[in-house]
This record gives C-alpha cells, sequence and structure tokens, in this order.
C-alpha cells in the first residue's frame, strides 16, 4: 500500500509548525508576521495591476 506523499507532507509541516511554536512561540509570531505581511503585498500588487488595466493600461 503506497503511501499518499501530500498527507505526509502535510503532517510533516503541521509537526514543524506545533514544534516552532512550542519551542520559540516569539519566532513563530514573527513568521505569521512576515506571512500576513507578504499575503497584503501580493493583495496590493494585485490591486495596482487592476486599476492599472482598468485605466486603460497608461503609464
Amino acid at each position: 500500500m503506497a503511501v499518499n506523499s501530500k498527507k505526509v507532507a502535510i503532517y510533516v509541516l503541521a509537526v514543524f509548525a506545533f514544534y516552532v511554536i512550542i519551542t520559540d512561540p516569539a519566532k513563530a509570531a514573527d513568521y505569521v508576521q512576515v506571512g500576513f505581511e507578504g499575503i497584503s503585498d501580493a493583495a496590493q500588487a494585485i490591486g495596482d495591476f487592476m486599476t492599472w488595466i482598468a485605466n486603460g493600461g497608461d503609464s
């Protein structure tokens, strides 16, 4: 019986996340903040691009 590699990867990632949270909560909070800042920056860039498209692509 083959093990689904996606399930194994998710399990390993979850264990690592719990390990980081338990051993160093401040660093875990920093990782979460960096992740949300990245998502925010990406959403801002997409919004700017869509605005540029709506304005006819003028510079």
